[in-house]
Formats: C-alpha cells, structure tokens, sequence
C-alpha cells in the first residue's frame, strides 16, 4: 500500500475556504468518497471527499486553518487506486487568452471527485400524469425551465412544494430583502439631507406597514408567475417531489400557506426532468431552538427591531439583513471566521464600504467563531473563540436576534435522487455538465443544487441551456440540442448601503495565479453626478491583462464597483469580459454625462493613459 497525499480538488471560485470541522482523525479507516472536513466561505458550507479509500496516517491541517485548491489535507496509506468520474463538473469552456485562469470559471460543483453511483429503482405501479419533462423545484431556476420548454412546444409539469412559484428568491429571498433594503436605503439617504438644508425629522416606522409592503411586492411577482405558468399551459403541481424510478416522481400534496402535507400523492410519468430543488440555510448544531435564533427567512419576517443584533457570518447575506435592522434601529455585532467581510469582493472595494457602515456596528470579530449559545430570559447568550492563535475574543455577549447567516446547504439528499440513478455528493451537491446533463443522461439539474455561486441569476441560464437541450433532443433540433453553459463570469452584488458589485478576475486572486494586470481606478470624488447626489463616496475599479507575452491584448479580465447602484452598473462589466474588451473599447464607448456609469469608460481610460477627469499621472 502506497503513502498518497489527499488534496483539495476543484472548489469553483473560492481561492480561499476555512477549515471548519475535522470528520476524520489519524487512524481512521476511510472509503472512497467518504467526507474528511468541512469547509467554509462567505456564500456556503461544503465537505471534501477523499478520491481514495485507505488509513488516514496524518493529518495535514487544523481547526480554522485556510486551505485552497491543491492543498495538501492528510496523508493516505491507500488500498485502491482512485474512481475516475463518469462527468466531467460543470465549467467555462471559454477561458479567456493569455491566461490559464484569468477570470472566474463558471461554477464547479462542491467538489469535483468521483461519486458512487446508485442502481435506479425500477418503477411499476400507477400513474397519473405524464409529460415530456418534468422539473422539480419552482424557483427562479425551475420556473424559467419550465417557462422556456414550454415556449418550444413541450408538455411540462412543474413540481413546487410552497403556495407559490418563486422558490427561495421571491418568497423569502433575493425580492423581499430588497424591498426591505430599498426602504432603509431612503431612510438613510433622507437622514443625510439634514446638510444640505431639508430637513425631514426623526421616521416614524411602523413594522407592521413595512412587513405588509413586503408582502405585497411578493405577491405581485409571484402571482404574476402563476399567471404566466397559465398561459403557457405548464401544470403546476404543488408538493414534495422525490423520485421513484429513473422516468417517475412521486409528489406529497402539500396544502396552505406553509408546507403541511395533506397524506394524497400523485405519480408522475416524464421522459426528461430537469432538478432545480435549490438549496436551504445551514443551521448550526449547537445553537438553541428559539424564535429569537433565525435564518434568512426567519429575520425577513420582520417580527420585530431587537436593540442588539448578532450577525453569525461575514456575508452577502448577513450583512444585507444587517443593514436592514441597523437602519430600522438596531445595534449589531458580526463574528466571521475570515479575515474580512464579503469575502470574494476585492478587498479596497470592501474597506471603502466597512469605513461608510462603521457607525452601524458596536463590533466586528474577525478570525472568531462561535462556540455555544444558551437561550436565556434576557436574550440569546453566545459564546465566542479564536479561530486563529493570538486572536482576542470577547466574553459571552447576550443579543435579543442572532441571525445565522454562514451560508446554505444543497437539497440533493432530499428528493430520493439515488432512486433514479442520479449520483449526489456526500454534501447533497449533483454534478453536471456544461449542458447541464447528471449521469443520468435523460435527467438535468441546474441552481444551488449544481454547485457554486448561489444565485438565481446564474440559475436562470442554466435553466435556459437544459431546457432547450432536451427541447432539441425531443424534436431532433440540433441547433437547440447544442446550447451549452459556457458564461466566462458570473456576477455578485453586496445590496447594502453602499452596494458593492465584482464581476470576473479581483486583484488578490491575480496575485495569487501570478498574472500581471493593469489596473483603472476611478475615484467618484471626480464624478459631478456622485458629488451632486451627494455619494462621492465610491469607486470604478477595471483589470486589464498586462502579461508581458501579450497574448492577452490587454484585455478586461475583472472589474468592481462600491457605491449607489453599483448593482445595476456591473453588467456592463461583465458583458466587456465576455465580448473581450480592452481598455480602448470600453474607453471610447461613449457614456451619457453626467452618469455613475460614466466612471467605467474613465476607470479604462485611467488603465489607457487618456483620462483627463483626473490629474496627469505621475512620470
């Protein structure tokens, strides 16, 4: 038996996760595929498989340590050689010239090691419905699949547990938290034209209007969806799907506003499914069952303002959820493992916003993890520890809300998957293709469920590419059987006040793979439609390639943004990297004036030598 080195496989867009759990010690015999720790980054929790069976002889890392793609975690005393994976994992399949990893790939799933493959079930009973296809999950991701297959001729059916279309990211995600975040953002903006000579006094808030006004704006949207599912004659079925064989799902009726199952089921009949059944928040183990613990959907809610708020979790999410509660009145407190806040933003681009937003925290823990909490009359009482050596930690902190907000875990283990012979990683993630196909070569799956990011913009595409594949493969279209999932970069947006928005290469991870870059950056103190709005308080921030062989013609391989509406800016970004702009291009696009957009043509003529906004550059 050979000494071997188990090593981080392919872990998407993540340079950098932090070790949370240790599932195996020295010792320990270990089967092929069997998890050996679990990490964490600022979006999601996901275990590391091990590629070989064998004895753990040593191992390599500890509690908090940072590790990255390649990093050694233990050394094997290995039995077999490796399983070689039957897919290959969901990536780009159009890197960008000049560099071998110069933007951000599409994203891998969890992990990119083999998994054990089950036997499907063979299925004989009764069904009553059939379709040619059938897609599990109605959220953003489910329901444009549906939407589109259904716009190309085919019979769908659409399984959703919930009382609505939407999934996560309507109902108690992406769309609620930003009509919250919208109303905190006018209350904020409101409060700072006391300087400038209008005075509207102290807002008068009422909770229970704010909540009605969030419900409403779902409702809209969601009944709109429900709608559209009409027009396009896509049956809706609502209720717990979970397959019974390769070609079948069995669904659990649910009924009312929440997810009760009425005992009725329904077998359906497909010859293509597509599995879009998302993802839910990690709830940690130790911390106590109590109203005033809540996840996401707990704090969008909106029962009440605590006076003092914990933040688990250094997050998009936590700190959008923050900014909501801090301007309505609350105190908060955030404890993130890292090193930084919203990790994968470029880290001046962060400082900027952290400096805006300091007066809404009494503290920021960094390098610190939560070890236990205990619910008392008074408050939740958390404690705390070093998640590094020399780190000072505070004593036990009692807070009236704890949001847990340290990321979300994949629904694959929930749908009886194996039963069809779809193959799901021990962390619940499925692994596809770029045309987003499982090993199961008539079943599809796309979203949360596939791997990182977890966005609904990113599910959108996906759903795009699957449902027009298996149109093509029904209709013997090969046109549509060709599309594929080949987006070079995937954008992310912080909705806070400022918002921060990053698209492609930061300038850490250029650091870290050695590519020379050029940077343009543009300060908003120079931009008069900042200034007169009153938030010169941003940055434009462009990456241009400036390897010395020149492959790259200096072209666009990153960009970000921290600022009012940097959210609604960065696509043009990320349409430069996928077109290959360079900094002319960009440059001598002409952008209307005065505008915040304007500042992405000036970042590239700072990157060019041409900008004539901003004093000559030094010689």
């Amino acid at each position: 038996m050979a000494l071997i080195d188990i090593k981080v496989p392919n872990i998407g867009d993540f340079a950098e996760v932090t070790v949370i759990e240790l599932l195996v010690k020295p010792g320990d015999t270990v089967r092929a595929e069997q998890s050996l720790i679990t990490v964490e980054s600022d979006k999601a929790s996901m275990e590391i498989p091990c590629s070989h069976a064998g004895v753990v002889k040593e191992l390599k890392v500890a509690l908090g340590d940072k590790v990255s793609e390649g990093s050694v975690l233990l050394v094997l005393e290995a039995a077999e050689a490796p399983v070689v994976p039957d897919i290959k994992p969901n990536q780009a399949v159009a890197p960008v010239a000049s560099t071998q990893a110069a933007t951000q790939t599409v994203a891998s799933p969890a992990v990119s090691a083999p998994i054990p493959v089950a036997t499907a079930a063979s299925y004989a009973g009764g069904v009553d419905l059939d379709c040619d296809l059938l897609v599990l999950g109605g959220g953003p991701g489910g329901y444009s699949a549906a939407f589109r297959a259904a716009d190309l001729g085919l019979k769908v059916i659409l399984v959703e547990r919930y009382a609505q279309l939407g999934g996560v990211c309507l109902n108690v995600g992406c769309i609620p938290s930003k009509a919250l975040l919208h109303v905190a953002a006018v209350i904020d903006e409101v409060s700072h034209m006391a300087a400038l000579g209008v005075d509207f006094g102290a807002p008068t808030v009422s909770v229970d209007k704010l909540r009605a006004h969030k419900e409403k704006v779902v409702t809209k949207l969601t009944g709109g969806l429900a709608a559209m599912a009409k027009m396009r004659k896509v049956t809706v079925v609502r209720g717990y799907g979970a397959f019974v064989g390769a070609n079948h799902v069995q669904v659990e009726e649910t009924t009312g506003t929440s997810q009760e199952k009425t005992g009725k089921t329904q077998t359906i009949a497909f010859k293509k499914c597509i599995i879009a059944a998302g993802s839910q928040a990690v709830r940690l183990p130790f911390m106590p069952d109590d109203p005033r613990v809540v996840d996401s959907t707990g704090a969008l809610a909106l029962k009440e303002v605590p006076k003092r708020m914990l933040i688990l979790g250094g997050g998009i999410i936590g700190l959008e959820m923050g900014t909501v509660y801090s301007t309505l009145g609350a105190r908060l407190d955030v404890v993130e493992m890292l090193d930084g806040l919203m990790q994968g933003a470029d880290r001046d681009l962060v400082k900027i916003w952290q400096k805006m937003n300091a007066p809404r925290f009494d503290n920021i823990m960094l390098k610190t993890k939560t070890v236990g909490a205990r619910a008392t009359p008074e408050g939740i009482e958390v404690t705390f520890a070093a998640a590094e050596e020399g780190v000072k930690v505070p004593e036990p902190q009692t807070y009236d809300l704890v949001l847990q907000a340290v990321g979300r875990t994949p629904n694959g283990k929930k749908i009886a998957a194996e039963k069809a012979g779809v193959a799901v990683t021990d962390r619940g993630f499925i692994n596809v293709d770029i045309q987003m196909r499982t090993n199961v070569p008539h079943i599809f799956a796309i979203g949360d469920i596939v791997g990182q990011p977890m966005l609904a913009h990113k599910a959108v595409h996906e759903a795009h590419v699957a449902a027009e594949v298996i149109a093509g493969e029904l209709q013997g279209n090969k046109e549509l059987a060709s599309a594929a999932f080949n987006a070079r970069v995937i954008p992310s947006v912080a909705y806070t006040d400022p918002e921060v928005a990053w698209v492609g290469l930061t300038e850490d991870q250029a650091k870290a793979q050695g590519i020379k870059v050029k940077k343009g950056l543009f300060p908003w103190t120079a931009s008069g439609r900042a200034i007169a709005n009153g938030r010169d308080e941003g940055v434009t921030k462009l990456l241009f390639d400036d390897s010395e062989d020149a492959h790259g013609h200096g072209k666009i391989l990153g960009g970000g943004m921290v600022g009012t509406h940097a959210g609604d800016m960065i696509g043009e970004i990320a349409l430069a990297i996928e077109m290959g702009a360079d900094a002319i291009d960009i440059g001598k696009t002409i952008h209307p004036h005065p505008t915040l957009g304007e500042s992405i043509g000036m970042a590239a003529e700072v990157a060019h030598g041409s900008c004539t906004d901003l004093p000559p550059a030094r010689k």
